[in-house]
């Protein structure tokens, strides 16, 4: 494997995948050895969402337990907006692409007999969710680029920002991209191109996602007229470190399968008077009540508190040491005090609507991770089960064949598009606005409880900052990079910011129209203007451009 650190991009390859989380990493290790794969990570190889996950992945391995089992569960948490076949698909596959795993030496917890050790977790009927302490993100990522390193056909192309995808003007196929690499932007080709870009997270003020997490697949896939489903449907992480000047560090849902409480000020387990599973009932139940508990407290601090003292202190030490470790970095000792924690924005069900095979409605163009919409999550995730899918459909990707597309032209690199970017001070006056404003304007309005009125405020703002970028002078300038041309950058224009901003507006505007479309609660999506859910909107939301349509679950 070879790295272009101190290279140019390539202008073609037979295959180009994009992130360098699991579902990319997975994806790439995949795909047939003979193909000549090029893995374009933004940032470095190491950074991305997948590296932050603690809890693990869920997979019906223990006696007692069931494919079957695991399907009713998943079923159950998507509150009937799963796809039955994507879920059977999932939940099946899921022991093999464990052992594939182990195989290749990841580091799961083992129980004294040397057993796998499975943990429960919130709406799992079974403890089934396999772990590595509370790393298990990055203890998957390791044994991922460890495998990476020993492929000749895979090249990593890092820190490599993607700004659009590249169709081919008479068929429409994807045949490549516009990418950002060591101070140019390339056009670079490929006979399919699979986005692994994760989530959008940071469209959110309050967020466990990384500062990567910016919707650039979802935005990207949009722009070029990709099917796009559900993206109402957000889930809001329950338990999400709060103290002041701290990121929202996620304290994974496996500690309250453990057996920590969720305490309001007054030391009152309070989970327990709105579901009768208490902590670990789903977790869009589980954020809601904490918001609704806080909304009508008559605690000063307005301050709920996740209570890890009624677990055995050694197993704390065994399987929360990173939790210990950012906590204590702020100031709480878990074992003598509980975590302040309050709910923050975490796994965007919604995505690119895919099949079993990844594939978008774009011909060409895949989707594998979160950012894609496969049919298994429904309206609410339920836990570990991302880990699992980044793994289940990347596999998937073994069966590509790519011998019958045509050869694309490779893209010139020696073209030098005429004329110069220009960035002014008026276009870092509105960079630094919108990335101040726009989270905010997201969080109240499209958060844990949502209102029509919120919302149609919240889309006439967006929809005219997303006017005025689209009418700036960079914005006009990226838009008319030809094809096939590249263009050498001013380190000082900040061309990653700038895309990363439209992505983000055209991904908030995305969720408060596709929220404020579906006139009910389900999952992960709560109106308070709307608070049932409804028998007719047992249905998708799917846009197309600029259309949002109902459209039935299938057969």
């Amino acid at each position: 494997m070879s790295s272009n650190s101190d290279t140019q991009v390539s202008p073609h390859f037979d295959v180009l995948v994009v992130g360098g989380g699991a579902a990319g990493l997975y994806t790439a290790l995949s795909l047939p050895s003979h193909l000549r794969v090029g893995l374009m990570t933004k940032d470095s190889l190491s950074r991305s969402a997948s590296d932050w996950a603690q809890g693990g992945i869920a997979a019906a391995f223990d006696q007692g337990d069931s494919p079957e089992l695991h399907a009713q569960d998943t079923l159950h948490a998507g509150v009937g907006l799963c796809e039955p076949s994507a879920v059977d698909f999932l939940v099946h596959q899921a022991p093999d692409q464990v052992k594939a795993l182990l195989k290749m030496g990841i580091a799961f917890d083992r129980r004294q007999d040397q057993q796998l050790a499975m943990t429960l977790e919130a709406a799992h009927s079974r403890p089934r969710v396999l772990h590595a302490a509370d790393t298990t993100g990055r203890a998957l990522i390791k044994t991922l680029t460890a495998q990476m390193w020993q492929r000749s056909n895979i090249e990593v192309l890092a820190d490599t920002f993607t700004l659009d995808l590249w169709l081919h003007p008479q068929t429409g196929r994807c045949q490549g991209m516009c990418v950002l690499s060591a101070g140019q932007l390339y056009w670079v080709s490929a006979a399919a191109v699979i986005l692994a870009t994760g989530g959008g997270g940071q469209v959110f003020s309050q967020t466990t996602n990384p500062a990567l997490s910016t919707g650039d697949g979802v935005a990207m896939g949009w722009r070029a007229g990709a099917k796009l489903r559900d993206l109402e449907f957000f889930q809001f992480h329950p338990t999400a470190l709060t103290v002041p000047g701290a990121p929202r560090f996620l304290i994974s849902e496996a500690v309250r399968g453990e057996g920590a409480h969720l305490l309001d000020t007054s030391g009152h387990r309070f989970m327990f008077d709105y579901h009768p599973q208490g902590e670990l009932a789903p977790r869009d139940v589980v954020s809601r009540s904490i918001f609704t508990h806080l909304q009508t407290s008559d605690a000063q601090d307005h301050q709920v508190w996740l209570d890890l003292r009624p677990i055995a202190p050694e197993k704390i030490q065994r399987r929360f040491p990173k939790i210990i470790q950012v906590c204590q970095k702020w100031g709480v000792d878990v074992y003598q005090q509980p975590i302040p924690v309050s709910p923050a924005a975490h796994y965007w069900m919604g995505g690119i609507q895919t099949d079993l095979q990844s594939q978008t409605s774009i011909p060409g163009l895949y989707a594998v991770g979160e950012v894609a919409s496969t049919g298994v999550h429904g309206a609410n995730r339920l836990a570990s089960n991302s880990l699992l899918e980044c793994l289940v459909f990347a596999a998937e990707f073994a069966y590509l064949d790519v011998s019958s597309i045509p050869t694309i032209d490779s893209a010139p690199t020696d073209t030098v598009f005429s004329g110069d970017l220009t960035f002014g001070p008026q276009d870092e006056a509105m960079l630094a606005k919108l990335r101040t404003q726009l989270p905010d304007v997201l969080w109240n309005s499209a958060g844990i409880a949502r209102t029509g009125d919120q919302m149609q405020s919240a889309i006439a703002q967006v929809h005219q900052w997303r006017q005025d970028f689209l009418k700036a002078s960079l914005s006009r300038q990226l838009r008319s990079l030809p094809p096939g041309q590249a263009v050498t950058v001013n380190p000082a224009i900040p061309v990653r910011t700038w895309a990363e901003t439209q992505n983000l507006l055209d991904i908030g505007y995305l969720i408060l129209k596709s929220a404020h479309f579906r006139t009910e609660s389900r999952g992960g999506h709560y109106r308070a203007d709307y608070p049932e859910s409804k028998a007719q909107w047992q249905a998708h939301t799917v846009v197309e451009q600029d259309t949002w349509q109902q459209v039935s679950l299938e057969a």
